[in-house]
């Protein structure tokens, strides 16, 4: 272990989703503790002017456009990580998106999407980060891999069938690659992490989506009904960056298969 194990000098991480919201915080919060980030997201402009803005405050940074869904893309963005970068140690799986509808009116077009983007693009990011993770594999020096799941994947809400469909396979299959990894002895450790809401845009927005979809009378009402459940308050993307931090770090070398749920008291409540 380094001598502060909460740093990352001379780590190189790979952030999905990573343009705005979560994903760009915990690219901040990352490259600060000292590792060299590769930025990466369908919002191409976004993306740049993140990888921009990082580098402006002194950080290393690089930006690629991925699909997640894409195995090619996948491929892609780990070899030019490992090129442009120069390894890869740290993989946080953070690209996903939600969709609020009644389950009847819940289209297999829709949740097949949902389960794409948030699901297989985990899978996807596993398996070439470990591929590469591995020893004798491209970057071959073990790792950490962080796999944003929910809150939705612990338990159940309404109008979001898909979107925990989804979260709750995260959480699964993370368990299933950190026990893999480890009885092979790839020096490779996988957690998932929880949110609970956060304020973001994203987060903004689900509280129009639930109105929407008929499952509350006005956004105010829905979120206080949220508020209630969420003892402790409303979320920062910082909360959650920090925590990605402490999994990716040599503070949590003792950790793999575990679920860490930041959200305010929500999964108890």
């Amino acid at each position: 272990m380094t001598a502060n194990p909460h740093r990352l000098d001379g780590k190189v991480a790979l952030i999905t989703g990573a343009a705005r919201g979560l994903g760009a915080e915990t690219a901040r919060v990352l490259g600060a503790a000292g590792a060299t980030v590769m930025v990466t997201d369908v919002l191409e402009a976004e993306g740049r002017a993140t990888a921009e803005a990082l580098k402006a405050a002194g950080l290393k940074a690089f930006f690629r456009r991925q699909d997640v869904t894409s195995e090619a893309d996948w491929d892609a963005a780990v070899a030019a990580t490992v090129a442009e970068a120069g390894g890869l140690d740290i993989l946080v799986n953070n690209a996903g998106i939600e969709v609020v509808h009644r389950i009847e009116d819940t289209t297999p077009e829709i949740f097949e999407r949902v389960m794409r983007v948030n699901s297989t693009g985990t899978f996807l990011g596993m398996r070439a980060a470990v591929a590469a993770m591995k020893p004798g594999g491209a970057a071959g020096k073990g790792g950490a891999i962080v796999n944003l799941s929910s809150i939705a994947g612990l338990r159940g809400f309404p109008g979001v069938t898909a979107y925990c469909a989804s979260k709750g396979a995260v959480r699964l299959m993370t368990k299933a690659v950190a026990m893999e990894c480890a009885a092979l002895g790839y020096g490779i450790r996988v957690n998932s992490l929880h949110p609970g809401l956060i304020a973001t845009d994203m987060g903004t927005a689900l509280l129009g989506h639930f109105v929407a979809a008929g499952l509350g009378p006005d956004e105010a009402t829905v979120a206080a009904m949220f508020a209630a459940r969420q003892p402790y308050g409303e979320g920062k993307p910082s909360d959650i960056a920090e925590a990605v931090l402490y999994l990716a770090s040599d503070a949590a070398g003792w950790v793999t298969g575990a679920e860490l749920s930041v959200d305010g008291g929500f999964a108890n409540g």
